[in-house]
């Protein structure tokens, strides 16, 4: 039994990066060896096992046989006699599929370390179009490093595209890509690639390469690292009706959405802010729960001016919230209830940015 340390956390060492995760491939074993030396199975499609102690996976080196569409539609052979070579030639791109000793040696089969000198994105092998989940993640790590795609990579991804493989992959794991890419320092660059190899009109045609949304994004990702602001940059031009459709289809958590349909309904706002009334703006503190959620107004507020090139905007109407927030509630509980008490509430906030608005004028 031989146990190598693989894929991302090599890649990432050699870049410099840190290493978040840790994935291992054992070459020369058995389940019932794994089993005896005190690892716990987890993996159902193929053997996958949990280190007793530090319980990082360790994975069977397998090999893989296409017999049907999509990215499940695979047999494997786990046996003893997969050697590592054969296992590292069924991943993604070369940079994913070295391997590494325990005593530090990277084995390179696939010249990985030469497409990470040359910032290239390249296949390992013609097995690649099996598995439409490669699409996506070319796509992030095109967002992630910034690396040009090869261009044979790039024919391959355009031919899986015109064979309807896209078509398989479901929305937990378009969903799990595209958030993940978000948090890179380039995530307009996910799109790119999708667009190029002709992906995009069938996972997002709401979206297209040229469109604001993704000047946008990329303006969003250099001033936050929040995804939620940065998804909602992203679709910050489409009507609610389609960015609900588009969080539906692929089971996007509901903050996202949130923020997303809520910058589309009041960027307008944010961009005519300093023309609107007293009682105008507190209406756009009330629909957006400023009052309330004071960090995700900032959300807000950071989507918009990513969107509208107005960050100046952003520390003005900050400043009318901070006066929303000066009225004393507490007095007025004492005569008021109800609808009676909401209206009387409203009164106060709006004469409090009425004059606010007049010392900062």
């Amino acid at each position: 039994m031989k146990i190598y340390l693989v894929g991302g956390a090599v890649r990432d060492q050699l870049l410099g990066l840190p290493v978040k995760e840790k994935d291992w491939v054992v070459v020369g074993a058995t389940v019932n060896d794994m089993l005896q030396a005190g690892f716990r199975q987890v993996g159902k499609d193929f053997p996958v096992f949990l280190h007793p102690k530090t319980g990082e996976e360790h994975a069977l080196a397998r090999t893989e046989r296409k017999i049907g569409r999509g990215y499940t539609g695979f047999a494997f052979d786990t046996s003893p006699t997969v050697t590592l070579e054969e296992d590292l030639k069924r991943r993604d791109l070369t940079i994913n599929a070295m391997a590494q000793t325990p005593s530090g040696e990277i084995i390179d089969p696939y010249h990985g370390q030469a497409d990470l000198e040359k910032k290239i994105l390249r296949h390992v092998s013609l097995a690649f179009v099996e598995d439409p989940v490669r699409i996506l993640r070319v796509a992030r790590f095109h967002a992630r490093f910034g690396f040009d795609i090869a261009p044979d990579t790039l024919l391959l991804m355009q031919k899986m595209v015109a064979q309807g493989e896209v078509e398989a992959l479901v929305a937990e794991r378009v969903w799990k890509e595209l958030e993940r890419a978000l948090a890179g320092p380039q995530p307009e660059k996910f799109f790119a690639a999708l667009t190029a190899s002709h992906a995009l009109a069938l996972l997002f045609p709401q979206m297209t390469a040229s469109g604001a949304g993704l000047t946008a994004l990329s303006q969003a990702a250099k001033i936050s690292t929040v995804p939620q602001v940065r998804f909602a940059a992203l679709l910050h031009a489409l009507p609610k009706t389609e960015i609900t459709a588009l969080c539906d289809r692929y089971r996007i958590p509901t903050d996202y959405r949130d923020m997303a349909i809520l910058v589309s309904n009041y960027l307008s706002h944010y961009q005519n802010a300093k023309n609107l009334t007293a009682e105008e703006l507190l209406n756009l503190l009330q629909a957006t729960d400023a009052l309330r959620r004071p960090a995700r107004f900032n959300d807000f507020l950071v989507s918009c001016a990513a969107c509208s090139a107005q960050s100046s905007t952003t520390d003005w109407l900050l400043a009318c919230h901070d006066a929303a927030k000066t009225i004393e509630i507490k007095e007025l509980t004492a005569h008021y209830t109800g609808q009676a008490l909401a209206q009387k509430i409203k009164e106060k906030r709006c004469r409090a940015i009425q004059s606010w608005l007049q010392k900062s004028q």
